[in-house]
């Protein structure tokens, strides 16, 4: 609160913190941040009622640090350890759980949140309920969440892992959707559920089943690639991981994307210190290559054109995935792509992402660079309006290129407009098309 005053009351308040998951460039702000440094931590979790008081800036590395000694996770974690609580929930975060778990706001019950008039109010299913609504996707432009209460789930200590390959999108698919409408297959419950697409005739779903056998497990912190160890000529494939590991198994390589940096060059990899293989170790050398344009440099000098940055997250039904990956993989030289079903936990209506109850979505996410087009984001627009071709959406971490009037059909319009001024009437924070799509 004392931050918050002391920012000039004509400029923007932002966060100052020093990490970010987000990969849109921002204009230069030279105002004092908001100090968040004492949000970082587990206020409580109650193992009796599984809930969890967490404050916003908490990452996921340490909230699951917290509750894993009591058997409880959040019902969704996402992939990367440096993702906040409060920054998956007024973002959007999804994971393997979300099949069945829906997105990390949905198990959110209450939380205080910082608002423009520079008082922190309570938002739930019963007290400012329209903030509590808008806010899942409103990147801190309706205010930033300083508490948030969350519902937490049992968990097992051991997932065991198989890996199904299928020579045909349309097959993968169809599996996909009778394990998200059953919760199984072949009479086995399946409690977690993602994919990767390699190329037209070569993908996977990878199931997990929690267990409390003991027994030995794999390693991918060490030279061993989990993504890697997904492929194999045919059939299934078996594999087990604490459960710990398994939550985190993403972000050892970032993904795939560790590659960029040579970190999966065994000759390299032997050398890489371990605590240096993390996502948050990437995104400094990304942070770099920002700063001092390595990428485009290395480029010219091969004599190649710079590249347009293609890092995305999309959302369309199910029953266009297959259309939409046989799309990009025709059109966009990117690969391997992330396949994560997701569906709504109920049929409550989030203003800001209006994605249909119960009706299962497919997140579809690939992060990588392509030869620039003809124009400044060339290939990002032809993503963005196949997806909305498709009735899907897209998460706005990264780069978008969105009208105004297309932006404000696809996320809340008017009842954005009405929370803001009820919220933020004297505009103290960003306005969300400014800063998802102009980079203020």
């Amino acid at each position: 609160m004392a931050s918050y005053r002391a920012i000039p009351a004509d400029a923007a308040v932002r966060l100052a913190k020093p990490t970010s998951n987000l990969f849109r460039a921002r204009a230069k702000n030279t105002t004092k941040g908001l100090d968040v440094s004492g949000l970082g931590g587990v206020i409580a979790v109650d193992p009796e009622t599984h809930t969890a008081d967490v404050a916003g800036m908490c990452t996921y590395e340490n909230l699951v640090a917290a509750t894993l000694p009591y058997g409880l996770s959040p019902l969704v974690v996402p992939q990367l350890k440096t993702i906040t609580l409060g920054g998956a929930v007024t973002g959007l975060g999804i994971e393997s759980a979300s099949f069945r778990n829906g997105l990390p706001h949905e198990s959110v019950l209450e939380m205080d949140i910082l608002t423009g008039t520079g008082d922190i109010v309570r938002a739930s299913a019963d007290e400012n309920v329209e903030l509590f609504r808008a806010f899942p996707n409103s990147y801190g432009t309706l205010g930033y969440s300083v508490r948030l209460k969350i519902e937490l789930e049992p968990v097992k200590p051991f997932v065991e892992l198989r890996h199904l390959r299928f020579h045909s999108l349309p097959e993968l698919i169809e599996t996909m959707d009778r394990i998200v409408e059953t919760g199984g297959l072949n009479g086995e419950r399946i409690d977690y559920l993602d994919g990767v697409v390699f190329s037209a005739d070569e993908s996977y779903l990878c199931l997990g089943i929690q267990s409390a056998t003991p027994g030995p497990v794999s390693d991918y912190t060490g030279a061993q690639i989990y993504y890697r160890s997904i492929q194999h000529p045919d059939g299934e494939k078996h594999d087990r991981l604490t459960i710990h590991d398994y939550l985190w198994r993403w972000d050892t390589d970032w993904f795939w994307c560790s590659r960029a940096f040579g970190a999966q060059n065994p000759r390299i990899r032997r050398f890489w210190p371990r605590r240096l293989r993390r996502s948050s170790f990437y995104w400094k050398l990304i942070g770099y290559d920002q700063r001092f344009d390595i990428a485009d440099r290395i480029e010219m000098r091969n004599g190649r054109p710079p590249r347009e940055r293609v890092v995305q997250d999309i959302e369309v039904p199910i029953e266009r995935t297959a259309e939409f990956v046989r799309w990009f993989l025709d059109t966009v030289p990117i690969e391997p792509i992330w396949l994560c079903p997701l569906r709504l936990r109920d049929d409550r209506s989030w203003s800001l992402y209006p994605i249909r109850p119960q009706h299962t979505y497919v997140n579809v996410g690939f992060w990588s660079s392509v030869p620039v087009g003809p124009e400044e984001g060339y290939t990002n627009k032809l993503i963005e309006h196949k997806v909305s071709e498709l009735d899907g959406h897209k998460s706005l971490y990264s780069d978008s290129y969105y009208s105004a009037e297309e932006f404000e059909a696809l996320y809340g319009g008017e009842v954005y407009k009405t929370v803001k001024k009820t919220y933020d009437p004297d505009s103290r924070f960003l306005d969300l098309y400014a800063k998802a799509v102009q980079r203020q």
